[in-house]
């Protein structure tokens, strides 16, 4: 904990930076997908109210919940389309420019949402989400960008790590706000829905001042004395003559080597294991289940004693713990590794939800049952934030190099926002059929991805990056062990 805590102190300009180009970013995407449930009731009112004074009618139960679908739905929409969008904005206009752009954008969504019911238009509902999920998708493929570049080698996981960080603290803050103590009424909600754009004035303010990256200044512009001078603002004071020796040489591997389109990165054979591997993470986290995990927990709250009254409370806690586990997985990552956390979260989870799925097949012919599934319920929650929440991140950026990292990013944020998105839409249908037998089809996916990251992810602590890209390049030419970085070696990666 002391090195942690100095860790801290000495690089306290990486991680405020860090903070702040998350507040338009994965910060955004947390707070809003816990708000809309908050504010579900009223915008549905609203939508009636407006309904019937626009056509003297009241709206029919089909239309309204194609409407709010549609609303729901479009953040997500508008999130695949700024991720799609941030490579040719970033490459146009720079990271910097490309954050201050999100937080506008974020800030024109807070406005057109804080003012839709004054105005009597439930299409500015609809336009402010689309806005929300587009300044998010922009914002969030910068900052896992920006986070990649200005970290030193010793906290660059820890400070990626604040990607999962920040989303579930805009998780619980939006939880908190919907409260009805707070901003979760009927005279409220619209600024309920517009108080996360108004974050976004901090890094609008703050981001014009921040330094370029030592990567981009030396490795794109080859401007040696500006990425001294970058890194020792920073930093700090200091010899860095290691991570300047360590950019020359990924220089001169790039010399031939142009910034990758998102085409180019998967036509290219020397990332292919990178690229799998990459893909397997972002597409699990939305299959792990967490989703159904909520969805079951009001039911499996109520059963334990707890009042409906009492459910956002309860819930609230529940986030609270998730929190606090994002906040573990922050503190931990530097000492014990991103393979061994990855691992042990996915794997336990597996068994846990096998736990629950038992439990909760059972829990009408035991009492005691119903106080089981909330304890498995908060161990989930617990080993999926200290694993793949916190750790996807700071994995994603150290398999890839200044060339291809700009498109791995996307690639990543497109998969999670679509991810979203599809089981939002098949998950209803999964209850529908499967009941609690729902969480089988999420083991099977987890327990998939395990096998795979065991035999074929390598641990990158504490490596160069490029260390460990010229190890992927060794196994994958030799298609044999890569060395002694897993204790079962690495076979070659065309098998994924």
């Amino acid at each position: 904990m002391a090195r942690f805590c100095s860790d801290l102190v000495s690089h306290q300009r990486v991680f405020q930076m860090a903070i702040i180009t998350g507040l338009s970013g994965t910060f955004l995407f947390g707070f809003q997908i816990s708000v809309i449930s908050f504010a579900s009731p009223f915008i549905k009112k609203f939508i009636n109210d407006t309904w019937l004074e626009r056509y003297r009618a009241p709206i029919d139960d089909q239309s309204l919940t194609v409407l709010w679908s549609v609303i729901v739905s479009v953040f997500c929409i508008g999130g695949v389309t700024g991720s799609v969008l941030s490579g040719p904005l970033s490459s146009k206009y720079g990271k910097r420019n490309s954050l201050v752009l999100a937080a506008l954008v974020l800030l024109a969504a807070a406005l057109i949402t804080g003012t839709s019911q004054l105005a009597g238009s439930f299409e500015m509902v609809l336009l402010g989400r689309f806005l929300y999920g587009f300044g998010g998708g922009l914002g969030t493929c910068i900052q896992g960008q920006y986070l990649g570049e200005i970290s030193p080698k010793k906290i660059r996981g820890l400070i990626n790590a604040t990607t999962g960080l920040l989303a579930n603290l805009g998780k619980f803050l939006g939880q908190l706000a919907g409260l009805r103590e707070l901003l979760g009424t009927e005279s409220l909600w619209p600024l309920l829905l517009a108080s996360s754009g108004i974050a976004a004035l901090v890094p609008l303010i703050a981001i014009p001042f921040f330094p370029e990256t030592p990567p981009y200044l030396l490795i794109q512009k080859g401007d040696v004395e500006g990425c001294l001078k970058a890194m020792k603002r920073l930093w700090g004071p200091g010899n860095h003559k290691a991570e300047v020796d360590e950019l020359l040489k990924e220089q001169a591997a790039m010399k031939e080597v142009k910034i990758m389109t998102v085409v180019e990165l998967f036509r290219d054979r020397t990332l292919r294991c990178q690229v799998r591997l990459m893909v397997l993470l972002a597409v699990t986290v939305p299959l792990a289940g967490v989703n159904a995990i909520y969805f079951y927990s009001f039911d499996v709250f109520r059963t334990a004693g707890f009042g409906r009254d009492l459910m956002p409370y309860v819930i609230l806690g529940v986030s609270a713990c998730d929190l606090a586990s994002i906040i573990l997985c922050f503190c931990v990552i530097e000492r014990f590794g991103r393979r061994q956390l990855l691992l042990w979260g996915y794997g336990l989870m597996v068994l846990l939800m096998a736990l629950l799925t038992a439990s909760l097949s059972l829990q009408d012919r035991f009492s005691w049952l119903p106080i089981c599934n909330v304890v498995i319920i908060l161990l989930v929650v617990v080993c999926f934030a200290v694993g793949p929440t916190g750790v996807m991140a700071p994995v994603i950026a150290e398999l890839f190099t200044q060339s291809s990292r700009p498109a791995a990013v996307i690639v990543t944020s497109v998969l999670l926002w679509a991810g979203q998105y599809l089981v939002g839409i098949v998950f209803p249908h999964l209850i529908h059929y499967l009941g609690t037998f729902c969480f089988l089809v999420f083991m099977g996916a987890i327990a998939i991805s395990w096998v795979i990251l065991f035999r074929f992810l390598p641990e990158t602590k504490g490596k160069t990056l490029m260390d460990i890209q010229g190890e992927f390049n060794r196994f994958s030419k030799s298609g044999g062990p890569a060395g002694n970085h897993t204790p079962e070696g690495l076979t070659g990666c065309t098998g994924v």
